[in-house]
């Protein structure tokens, strides 16, 4: 155990993927977790998992994009769980496109929920950890806010930002005891590979879709894409005070892909 029993946990996008596997290694470690995703189903079921493995978990509705909808989240998680000591700013969307073909309307809303969401999410905590002077924040960013990718320049730029916020919070709320730290993982293939990126890439790189993760996993130097456990084990860690001396890091997990 690392000690987060009792700690209350907030995880945004957390009806999936990566999100899912972050909520799993901090219930697992005992803090009490809210799991939230703009899909109130999904939510539910990572939450009724939790319980049903003995954790204290609920589930909650949320747009990180719209202000009123994560604060009257947060309202309602204090309210049942007790006030935040861990939040993961972790929903986000991509898109492989090239940059002559993204739209405003692409743009706006990749940097609307991966920027402007983090921002939010991190607002709306230190509200609550401010007053306690103690809370650990937790942002994904990404290998792609530290390198730039052919056809992924929103996403790119919303995920430097991302280092950007998190680096600025972090030296500003230190004084208070708070740690702000970001995740980088490499390429995690999810249910949003499968179902949205794949046949994208393909077409980046004049490859069959199937070519597509081998392809990636053979570019890792440990020879592997990065998992969801992956993330989340370092987020639990992050999240701990074995790692109480660390803030304003993005801490990349990417098999050697990226190594600054």
């Amino acid at each position: 155990m690392v000690g987060l029993e009792n700690k209350v946990a907030v995880v945004t996008g957390g009806g999936s993927g990566i999100g899912a596997a972050i909520c799993r290694a901090l219930a697992a470690e005992g803090a009490r977790v809210a799991v939230t995703d703009l899909r109130p189903e999904a939510a539910e079921l990572v939450a009724a998992e939790l319980r049903a493995g003995g954790a204290h978990a609920g589930a909650w509705g949320l747009d990180v994009g719209a202000r009123a909808t994560v604060e009257r989240a947060a309202g309602e998680i204090a309210d049942r769980l007790g006030p935040c000591d861990i939040w993961v700013n972790n929903a986000g969307i991509s898109r492989v496109m090239p940059f002559l073909e993204c739209s405003d309307t692409a743009w706006d809303l990749i940097l609307s929920i991966n920027l402007k969401g983090t921002f939010i999410g991190c607002q709306v905590a230190l509200q609550q950890m401010l007053p306690r002077r103690q809370g650990v924040i937790l942002n994904m960013s990404s290998q792609s806010g530290k390198v730039g990718n052919s056809q992924y320049a929103a996403y790119c730029a919303s995920k430097f930002g991302v280092i950007g916020l998190t680096q600025s919070l972090a030296v500003e709320f230190a004084a208070s005891g708070i740690r702000v730290n970001a995740l980088c993982p490499g390429v995690v293939w999810t249910g949003m590979w499968d179902e949205q990126h794949v046949s994208d890439y393909g077409r980046k790189r004049a490859m069959k879709s199937e070519q597509v993760q081998p392809y990636l996993a053979s570019k890792v130097p440990l020879g592997r894409l990065c998992t969801p456990e992956d993330v989340a084990n370092t987020a639990v860690f992050l999240a701990s005070d074995a790692s109480s001396h660390i803030t304003g890091q993005a801490i990349n997990i990417s098999g050697g892909s990226v190594m600054h």
